[in-house]
């Protein structure tokens, strides 16, 4: 009895085994997929919120605009906008510990599209065939990323840290990209090529260190304390470092450019900038089938593309102004400049103004 009733003890036992080990790796895997699926709606979360963001302040603008009264910054709606603003882009920096910052830095068109579509029901904004077909094709796109790309994120400590910044390709990705920004910096500063390229890849070159102390801290609030490296605190001022670099630079884009080719470059660059350093530095792409980057790298084509056509000719804020032109005063004829040419040696000077007097001096005899 005992040796018929030991094989049909047994069996049941060595068949669970495979059984056992396959439940393992599931509860191993589906931690690493909620924290994938919760870091992008977290950034898709947070995107909407800066676009609402975005059309408070530009409401706020508006209407202060309207009044004449006071500076925008009095106004309690604009600073709503603004913290609303910091809110959505604190969602999307924790998004960074949960999801590839390859697939959080494209959802970024999230915010074009919501801004959009915010701006025709509230903000009364005319609707153009452009925004429709920008539209579908950027939510195309983020369909395609989010079906697409890795899967899975790395759990981010300060030793994978530590060992990733030593290996050849990161040193070498951070060589050329060293070089890379000290080159632009000098054009842009020594030179004075103020091109909106050069600019552009200025605010966009360092991102690389966002994912690492975003990582980070999600690790230590879950239990594993990072914050005790020394690493953390390295990662910690480059990214102070770059937010500050980015904030100048892309500030000073919006005083030389126009929104609509600000936005939309800025959009590109960061996003190649960004998953450039996801591959190299965080490996991301490592295992991932040559079908899924092909597509992956299609979607973003595809994001990059609505964004130029619903940023494309935004038709700009019209503000009440009360004045008359020169040629249309009644009894007046007036055939000279009154304000002279940008590039001679009298604008914006004394001798100007005298021009100026001079001129209405002649129509007066």
């Amino acid at each position: 009895m005992a040796n018929s009733s030991g094989p049909h003890a047994t069996t049941p036992l060595i068949s669970a085994q495979p059984q056992q080990e396959a439940l393992r790796e599931e509860m191993m895997e589906n931690p690493l997929q909620q924290n994938y699926l919760l870091g992008i709606i977290i950034s898709i979360c947070g995107n909407v919120l800066i676009s609402i963001s975005l059309n408070i302040q530009k409401y706020a603008h508006v209407r202060q605009a309207q009044r004449g009264s006071k500076p925008y910054y009095t106004s309690v709606m604009w600073w709503c906008g603004v913290l609303l603003m910091g809110v959505g882009e604190l969602g999307n920096f924790a998004a960074y510990g949960f999801a590839p910052a390859s697939l959080i830095a494209p959802l970024g068109c999230v915010s074009v599209i919501a801004s959009a579509i915010i701006s025709v029901v509230f903000l009364k904004e005319m609707i153009r065939a452009s925004d429709v077909v920008g539209g579908s094709l950027a939510i195309s796109g983020t369909y395609l990323l989010v079906t697409f790309a890795p899967h899975t994120s790395t759990h981010i400590t300060a030793h994978l840290v530590q060992y990733y910044a030593i290996s050849w390709h990161f040193l070498l990705y951070l060589f050329v990209e060293v070089v890379l920004f000290c080159i632009l910096l000098y054009l842009y500063k020594r030179r004075n090529v103020k091109h909106i390229v050069i600019v552009m890849l200025l605010v966009a070159l360092l991102v690389i260190s966002v994912k690492a102390v975003s990582g980070m801290i999600t690790e230590s609030i879950k239990g594993q304390l990072q914050l005790i490296y020394p690493i953390f605190y390295v990662m910690l001022v480059v990214m102070v470092a770059s937010c500050a670099f980015q904030i100048k630079f892309l500030n000073q884009a919006m005083k030389m450019f126009d929104a609509t080719e600000v936005v939309p470059i800025n959009f590109v660059f960061f996003t190649a900038s960004a998953i450039v350093a996801g591959i190299i530095f965080y490996q991301e792409f490592e295992g991932l089938a040559l079908l899924n980057i092909f597509m992956f790298l299609f979607g973003c084509l595809l994001s990059f593309i609505g964004v130029f056509l619903i940023a494309r000719n935004k038709p700009k804020i019209k503000q009440d102004r009360n004045f008359i032109a020169m040629d249309r005063i009644p009894g007046r004829s007036r055939t000279d400049k009154v304000q002279p040419e940008a590039k001679t040696q009298t604008y914006g000077s004394l001798a100007a103004k005298f021009m100026c007097n001079r001129a209405g001096q002649t129509d007066d005899s």
